[in-house]
């Protein structure tokens, strides 16, 4: 040390005092911190300015469309947020008790995620007034025999682990129906279970009446054989205890809600919900001869002007609408060719309820998809894969592709990505995707529902469709590829 810089006593003396003072400030601080009330969950969001929410990836919940973020349950915690000057942001739960214990160990401020309440679930967080009511009915396949009751079930019998449904069908099975025998499906939700008794591969479970509605319209052939319950509450979950300046706010924004706002957004996703049981081949020849033949020149003339075979095109509009202008689906989007108004305004639709419109934003937005996809995939694959991304949206067609070739599958064959579109429900497998949950069932059945029109078109029509080796058809040159589609998968 330089002797210049050799400290005095008397300047050694004044550090240590200097040391002591900043650690009784220190200590202090800490001591105060201790001492002084807890945040509060409504300062806390502002601090952050975020409200931070718990949801499951569901049709009936929270799910990325080709409009982007969606769901009924997002959708008003979105308007909720907005009047608190907040923003909405979602923390993905695999399931409603997952969500749960996101809010009870702090991780979000409430869960909006399906949430059915129970005696169970109450000792563990508080509700708000229900956002939604339900009946939960058991299902079985058209063509089975209808179940009178619990009792009288033979075939196998799953409900997803955790949920309400297993823990009502405990009740019933230690008070009326002791014979009762199902299982719970640890890595399926009732989305998957649904899939599975239209499917043949399970003979009964139990599903919500509104998350059923949805699936019916795209698997006619599931039925409803009786509830296993009264009406019950889907509604908001929050920490309990004493903090009310969240959930006063919540509570008070829930029961005061303009009621047509709140018609508008039942209207979005279950207004329109119907059964699509008019799939078979005596219904579309039906159609066939009474509606089809006001839009077959739109369908002619706009098919030409892109390249397409103007069947494919008809197909499409029988499976999104039965060729119905102003049909409007679960989700809010509309017309003959059943256009989200993100796809209308890109294809610049200015009616999406005008037929010829439709057509026209149909066909091009088709077309743009078939010529976004990667030139090593080949006919006719490359089609069926446009027709999954006009669906389900490209960015996730792109996921169901990077799946496929982690999973050891063909990327660029239909086979085997129409196979990896199921994961893209399943926790496990979506969140390693870059878009998240999508209803890959919901895929698989719209493309092979348009195929079997398509092949049917062509029977009544007396002209061939295209097969596994036709070639692809000249096109225009390719379109902007927005979400590099042809760059390396992983």
């Amino acid at each position: 040390m330089n002797p210049a810089e050799t400290p005095t006593p008397s300047s050694t003396f004044r550090r240590i005092l200097t040391w002591i003072g900043l650690g009784l400030v220190v200590g202090g601080t800490l001591a105060l911190s201790t001492c002084s009330p807890r945040m509060s969950a409504l300062d806390q969001a502002r601090r952050l300015g975020v409200l931070r929410v718990a949801m499951t990836n569901s049709p009936t919940t929270y799910y990325v469309s080709g409009d982007g973020a969606t769901g009924y349950e997002y959708d008003l915690a979105n308007t909720l947020a907005q009047r608190l000057e907040l923003k909405l942001e979602v923390v993905l739960a695999e399931s409603a008790p997952q969500a749960i214990e996101m809010v009870r160990s702090g991780r979000a401020h409430f869960a909006a995620a399906a949430v059915t309440v129970s005696e169970g679930r109450e000792r563990l967080v508080r509700f708000t007034p229900p956002v939604q009511k339900v009946v939960p009915q058991l299902v079985y396949r058209m063509g089975e025999p209808k179940p009178k009751d619990l009792g009288a079930l033979r075939g196998h019998f799953s409900v997803a682990k955790g949920s309400v449904h297993a823990e009502r069908l405990r009740q019933l099975q230690k008070t009326v129906f002791p014979g009762l025998v199902f299982d719970e499906a640890a890595d399926q939700s009732t989305e998957d279970l649904l899939y599975a008794v239209a499917n043949d591969q399970l003979a009964y479970t139990v599903a919500n009446s509104d998350l059923l509605a949805i699936n019916q319209r795209y698997y006619p052939n599931l039925r409803v054989a009786f509830p296993i319950a009264v009406s019950e509450d889907i509604a908001w979950a929050f920490p309990l205890g004493d903090d009310d300046s969240l959930f006063a706010p919540v509570t008070d924004y829930l029961r005061t809600l303009d009621r047509d706002e709140l018609a508008r957004i039942r209207e979005r996703h279950f207004g329109h919900i119907e059964q699509v049981n008019a799939f078979g081949a005596l219904t579309l020849a039906m159609h066939t001869e009474t509606r089809l033949p006001a839009y077959r020149k739109h369908f002619e003339e706009w098919s030409a002007k892109n390249n397409l075979d103007w069947r494919l095109l008809a197909a499409m509009g029988y499976q999104e609408s039965q060729w119905n202008p102003h049909a409007v689906s679960p989700t809010g989007v509309r017309g003959l060719m059943q256009l989200t108004t993100s796809t209308a305004q890109r294809m610049k639709i200015a009616n999406r309820e005008d037929p010829v419109q439709s057509i026209r934003g149909g066909a091009a937005y088709i077309r743009m998809l078939i010529d976004q996809m990667p030139p090593e995939i080949k006919q006719p694959d490359r089609t069926w894969m446009a027709l999954a991304a006009y669906n389900l949206g490209i960015g996730h067609l792109l996921d169901a592709r990077v799946l496929t070739q982690k999973r050891g599958g063909n990327p660029n064959h239909w086979i085997d990505v129409r196979a990896s579109l199921p994961l893209l429900t399943k926790p496990r497998w979506f969140s390693q995707t870059r878009y998240g949950y999508a209803r890959g069932y919901e895929a698989m059945t719209y493309v092979g529902n348009i195929r079997t029109y398509y092949d049917m078109l062509g029977f009544l029509t007396g002209e061939p469709t295209i097969d596994d080796t036709a070639p692809e058809p000249s096109a225009p040159p390719p379109q902007k590829d927005p979400l590099n589609i042809n760059s390396p998968l992983l």
